[in-house]
């Protein structure tokens, strides 16, 4: 008899330790459920692309073939280039990083006229799109204009098994680390377009595992 009750207390404490799991879960899923969602349109117009390390530009100097080159920008945000060393390039855009060049260049040359463009796009790590948790393939994106969340998807290979898609979130880095809730079952495997919202620099976006 004592056995009897002694398997009882046991099945009773592993039930009731079931039971508080669960509510863990439906608690934390209820908790991603008031999030609000993420707007559909996030961009304005006025975006422009801001170089970061790991970029590449091509600089060309208009009737100076011997000073136009293609460059990487270092880790330390800096480009080096005939006459012109250790000039900042990181977090300024084409048009303001050529005017800074022909500055430099003013000393050696008459009237310089420098075109820069960038070839390979990284972008500052303020501006990049993290994707982690239960992505297919997480990683780092270099953010693009009008970027989506399935633009998103297809780049990271869409969701493992064990994701709970319509529980991820966006932490939006541009507002102050806002969250958004974002339907990403819904998108991916159902094929729900309004479920698709834009991106913004600096996004990360979360991937949490499924209880179930």
């Amino acid at each position: 008899m004592s056995n009897i009750r002694v398997c009882l207390r046991e099945q009773i404490s592993r039930t009731y330790k079931s039971l508080i799991g669960i509510a863990v879960v439906l608690m934390a899923a209820g908790c991603a459920s008031q999030l609000p969602s993420a707007p559909s349109n996030a961009m304005t117009d006025g975006y422009n692309y801001i170089i970061g390390p790991g970029d590449a530009v091509n600089i060309v100097v208009w009737r100076n073939p011997e000073l136009s080159m293609t460059v990487p920008v270092r880790p330390d945000g800096k480009i080096t280039t005939p006459l012109v060393e250790d000039l900042l390039a990181m977090g300024k855009d084409p048009s303001t990083l050529a005017r800074d060049i022909e500055k430099a260049l003013a000393k050696f040359i008459r009237d310089p006229v420098v075109t820069v463009i960038v070839t390979g796009f990284v972008g500052p790590y303020s501006e990049q799109v993290r994707v982690i948790g239960q992505a297919a393939k997480p990683q780092v994106l270099a953010y693009k204009q009008k970027m989506t969340l399935l633009d998103v998807m297809i780049a990271v290979g869409g969701m493992t098994d064990f994701a709970d898609g319509n529980r991820a979130t966006i932490l939006r880095a541009s507002e102050n680390n806002k969250q958004y809730s974002v339907r990403l079952k819904d998108l991916v495997k159902r094929g729900d377009v309004s479920a698709n919202v834009e991106m913004k620099p600096g996004d990360v976006l979360i991937i949490p595992q499924s209880w179930f």
